[in-house]
């Protein structure tokens, strides 16, 4: 039977739960809920409705405030940042032809319809992909070395909330990353067994709220 996937707002509620336990530091720049105007101004500039899993996900905690790795690998910008990042590479791509695909792959350098909700350590963005079709609202990294690449991916933003919200109260990993906290006790995702992070101890990090 497949796994059912809770909602962001419940995902984001176990996280920060544990989060509040175990990395109040990390906890500290969770910023609080978008409002319903940010909302709209954002669906208005990008002309498109944001995905309801990403909607749902800013009505709990509008990014951060600074980048993060309480997230594996991408952390979550605000609404002003998704305003700001979609609008650059649109204006990138307008003048360097990056609305069209390559002819070594299949995908732009970036489309209308990626909606870049979180941002990489290289700066690169982590989009959900809005185009029609059977792979609508899967998750992606485009617009910064090459074209959109989603191998991997996840179906959608609250599949990816959902694991993290798992690995944190039940044990495993997410997509082969494991959570630690680092000696300033915040959270760290990395391959099992890793014990260092620059030369500082890392410790698994503890399962659930005890």
């Amino acid at each position: 039977m497949a796994q059912q996937i809770l909602p962001p707002s419940e995902s984001w509620r176990a996280v920060d739960a544990w989060l509040a336990t175990h990395a109040a530091s990390d906890s500290a720049l969770l910023n609080p809920p978008a409002t319903p105007d940010e909302i709209r101004h954002a669906e208005r500039v990008l002309g498109t409705p944001l995905p309801g899993d990403l909607a749902e996900s800013l009505r709990c905690h509008n990014g951060m405030s600074t980048w993060t790795t309480v997230l594996p690998e991408q952390s979550p910008l605000p609404v002003s940042g998704i305003v700001d990042r979609w609008k650059t590479c649109m204006g990138i791509a307008a003048e360097n032809d990056g609305l069209t695909p390559r002819a070594w792959e299949d995908e732009p350098w970036w489309h209308p319809l990626w909606v870049p909700w979180a941002e990489g350590a290289d700066g690169g963005a982590q989009v959900i992909d809005l185009r029609p079709g059977p792979d609508a609202g899967r998750l992606g990294w485009a617009g910064h070395g090459g074209g959109g690449d989603f191998t991997d991916s996840w179906p959608d933003l609250a599949s990816l909330l959902h694991a993290v919200a798992r690995a944190l109260h039940e044990g495993g990993d997410v997509h082969g990353l494991h959570p630690y906290l680092t000696a300033q006790g915040g959270l760290w995702w990395d391959e099992e067994g890793c014990s260092e992070l620059n030369g500082h101890p890392l410790r698994a990090a503890p399962v659930g709220l005890n």
